[in-house]
């Protein structure tokens, strides 16, 4: 009896990160993502692996068709949610991601060819003749592909920094601001054009339209903090959150939420909070 993997099953765990990744941004949901990699994982249990020259590339194509199949019927579902959508949150330690909310949120206006030629190209580095295979269009497609995504999501690239200690002392200060109903404290860290969106997704109460302008979401934040006053909320930890500052919080109903925060200038120019409980499962 021996505790070692199986061939199959070796080869394939270390690339179920990166093929998590993937499916995940093209998604946008944790549960989905992890569905999706372990279909991957079983068509390749039952595939013919010694005509598999490269593994990574046959998985990759595997994980995009099956997101590419999967997005017809999400984009379906999001012509009817409630609120602005948001993604699933990930929270890190760390600024490592590569793909920030803001980004992700670009993606969301692209058709699911782009975003598939734009991640697998421009954020996992597979060359146009390898994405050929996996969206089953001709290299030449799939460049102009990336190129037209690139057009659109290039205002959302990132293009501020924030050193990571201050990043995280911005967050503090946004959650002890809200959460003390300092006005003027809180108003010091927004820009004048901030925007702030909430996905409750109809499960909890949210805001269903984002909110413009530091008058408008100060106005929020002011409600929010005297409602907090009587059902106070618990930082459960700061991190980061789709490459985002931000943190975790226990709210009274006993649900978790999450608030990132685009950071541009030292001010934050616009607040994510997830309160939808469907997104947030994976973070217990």
């Amino acid at each position: 009896m021996t505790d070692e993997a199986p061939p199959a099953s070796g080869s394939f765990e270390p690339l179920r990160p990166k093929l998590l990744r993937v499916a995940y941004h093209m998604l946008g949901s944790v549960p989905d993502a992890e569905d999706v990699v372990q279909e991957a994982f079983i068509r390749w249990m039952k595939a013919d692996r010694e005509e598999v020259r490269e593994p990574e590339a046959y998985l990759c194509r595997t994980v995009t068709r099956l997101s590419l199949d999967l997005l017809k019927s999400a984009h379906r579902q999001r012509e009817t949610y409630i609120g602005p959508w948001l993604p699933d949150p990930v929270v890190e330690e760390d600024a490592v991601e590569d793909v920030t909310l803001p980004l992700m949120l670009a993606l969301e206006r692209l058709s699911p060819l782009e975003r598939a030629a734009f991640l697998l190209h421009d954020v996992f580095g597979l060359e146009f003749t390898e994405i050929s295979d996996a969206i089953q269009r001709d290299a030449a497609a799939c460049r102009q592909l990336a190129t037209r995504a690139r057009v659109h999501v290039r205002e959302a690239r990132p293009r501020f920094k924030v050193e990571r200690q201050r990043a995280l002392e911005l967050a503090e200060a946004f959650f002890q601001a809200t959460r003390s109903g300092d006005v003027r404290a809180l108003g010091a860290l927004l820009t004048e054009d901030v925007r702030a969106y909430a996905d409750g997704g109809g499960k909890r109460p949210a805001f269903v339209e984002p909110a413009l302008g530091c008058t408008a979401v100060l106005a929020i934040y002011e409600r929010v903090a005297a409602f907090l006053h009587e059902r106070p909320s618990r930082l459960v930890r700061l991190g980061f959150v789709n490459g985002l500052p931000g943190f975790v919080t226990l709210e009274a109903d006993g649900e978790l939420q999450t608030t990132a925060l685009l950071v541009e200038g030292g001010r934050v120019a616009a607040i994510y909070v997830m309160r939808n409980p469907d997104k947030l499962g994976h973070l217990h």
